[in-house]
């Protein structure tokens, strides 16, 4: 047969405007998968390793908790495909969570300020 009928795969959206929403095969996808799972791994090896060193205790927890954000903002970026939204999305939603986590460490640094003051007088 020269002329193949190929129908098209996908789903319709069920809701008001009840759309054709085509699938499609991405086949970098796989390709993708791998790295991010390598540079993960790669990362949390890092840590493992580095846990076993002599690098002060503070020092440490700073690199730890720096470590995991780093990690959980690239997941957030490659598995939650923030990287394919517009620029403007993307800050709307890291220019709070960066504020929130400044507005953590200050408050646990006052905290212990504040806890070093009453213990003094």
């Amino acid at each position: 047969m020269s002329d193949q009928h190929h129908e098209k795969k996908g789903y319709y959206t069920g809701d008001i405007h009840n759309e054709f929403i085509e699938e499609h095969h991405d086949p970098s996808a796989k390709k993708r998968i791998w790295k991010t799972f390598w540079i993960l791994l790669t990362v949390t090896l890092f840590e493992v390793g580095i846990a076993f060193t002599s690098i002060p205790h503070n020092i440490l927890l700073i690199i730890f908790i720096t470590l995991t954000l780093v990690k959980a903002g690239y997941i957030v970026y490659i598995f939650m495909h923030l990287m394919h939204e517009k620029k403007i999305f993307q800050m709307a939603i890291l220019v709070p969570f960066v504020l929130i986590i400044y507005l953590i460490a200050i408050s646990l640094y006052e905290g212990s300020v504040l806890d070093v003051f009453w213990l003094t007088y």
